[in-house]
């Protein structure tokens, strides 16, 4: 672990990134389908873009001309690796749209031993570590034809995730976070349960469900879902581009238009779940915004209020919505970001108990290696029992770790 003489708190990072290996289904699904499962394919890329929010690569065949790297192939789905997914110890220059191979990639992406050591040089203690290729919620299985099989591949990552990446050599610093089938609820309610029972604490799911083409959170379909979550004590965490769907303004926007706003989906999602009753309906319910920054969420609070206060009456929400927004987010709703000086100044307007830290490793916009540093500059006016809160307290308790900050599952922890 880091030795430097800051005092600055060690961190525990709730928004991290695993790149799967590449034998993760082909090792755990039934022999008869793996042929179907996920796979990995050498191959160069035919055409990339990334514009209007929509990334769309094609793969070429054998003889084509064009860069080659490592595709994930599933069904008629076929996603490459690429640089984006994991960019840290490059020159932010040098970081393009470009498809890369595992040799291409920092280890610490994808082999746990070398993630504990990344993880040392940027004083994270530990970290919570949302998908690659199932993509952020799992909606890769829930895209495909066959559920049956989709089943069986989230079942095999989650026991991958909790057995293998936040296993014995994990040492109990890196935590589990697991996918449901997004398709059936009740399915959904039963792998909530089944990884709850093996000490998992947090889930993946989508920030706006429709865009996926499933139900609003202000249907009835959710509540087997969401009743296990409320019983289990399972945090859902809903990182941004959950959706499938990064917010732009145009077909033709480059992508620094939704990188600067990559916080709205988490602002329209945050809404929906203030003014959907769920809050009341499972009081224990909590949900975390995974790299949406907290800058914006003031306002949002405030508008939410004026609206539940002036307006709940022709609004849609007076049956169902009894208190102000503001106040059940105090109690559920949990912000998370790792570089929002704006929104440190204003803590006061978001509640301390309600903000979690975090790295981004190994994605492009990733503090690493300089997270410490980075926090330093921008909690500097805050007392030190505050930036402790900020930066591993309030994970600690919202994801039920040991008071050393270790996953109770983990090796280490036992």
């Amino acid at each position: 672990m880091d030795t430097h003489e800051s005092t600055f708190p060690l961190i525990i990072s709730v928004d991290d990134h695993t790149v799967e290996p590449a034998t993760v289904w082909q090792d755990r699904l039934p022999e008869k389908y793996r042929g179907a499962g996920p796979r990995i394919v050498r191959a160069p890329v035919k055409e990339m873009t990334f514009l209007g929010g929509r990334f769309k690569p094609v793969m070429g065949g054998p003889g084509d001309d064009g860069p080659v790297g490592d595709w994930w192939v599933y069904e008629e789905l076929r996603r490459p690796l690429t640089r984006l997914d994991t960019a840290v110890g490059y020159d932010r220059d040098e970081i393009r749209l470009e498809v890369i191979t595992y040799e291409q990639m920092r280890p610490g992406s994808y082999d746990v031993t070398a993630r504990l050591a990344d993880m040392d040089v940027n004083h994270v203690q530990s970290a919570l570590c949302f998908p690659t290729f199932p993509r952020f919620c799992g909606q890769t299985f829930t895209e495909a034809k066959d559920h049956d099989l989709g089943l069986l591949c989230v079942r095999a990552y989650n026991d991958w995730m909790v057995e293998e990446w936040c296993g014995p050599d994990a040492r109990g610093r890196l935590i589990p976070l697991t996918l449901i089938p997004l398709w059936d609820a009740e399915l959904a309610a039963a792998e909530v349960r089944r990884n709850a029972a093996r000490g998992v604490r947090a889930v993946a799911f989508s920030e706006i469900p429709p865009y996926l083409g499933l139900p609003s959170v202000h249907t009835d379909d959710w509540d087997p879902f969401l009743a296990a979550c409320d019983e289990t004590g399972t945090v859902v965490a809903m990182h941004i581009g959950s959706s499938s769907r990064m917010p732009s303004t145009s077909a033709d926007a480059p992508p620094a238009v939704g990188s600067t706003i990559t916080y709205a989906n988490c602002c329209f999602s945050m809404v929906d779940w203030l003014m959907s009753g769920k809050f009341e309906q499972f009081p224990n319910l909590k949900v975390m915004y995974a790299e949406g920054q907290i800058g914006w969420i003031p306002y949002i609070l405030e508008r939410a209020d004026v609206v539940w206060e002036e307006n709940r009456g022709w609004g849609g929400v007076a049956d169902k919505v009894h208190r102000p927004p503001s106040e059940l987010f105090a109690e559920h709703v949990y912000g998370c970001f790792f570089d929002d000086a704006f929104g440190l100044r204003n803590l006061d307007s978001i509640g301390v108990g309600n903000v979690l830290y975090e790295t981004d490793y190994p994605h492009s916009d990733s503090t690493w290696p300089k997270s410490r540093e980075v926090g330093e500059a921008q909690m500097g006016h805050l007392e030190p029992d505050v930036v402790e809160r900020i930066v591993r307290g309030n994970a600690i308790e919202l994801l039920g770790l040991t008071d050393e900050g270790l996953w109770p599952g983990g090796g280490g922890a036992r």
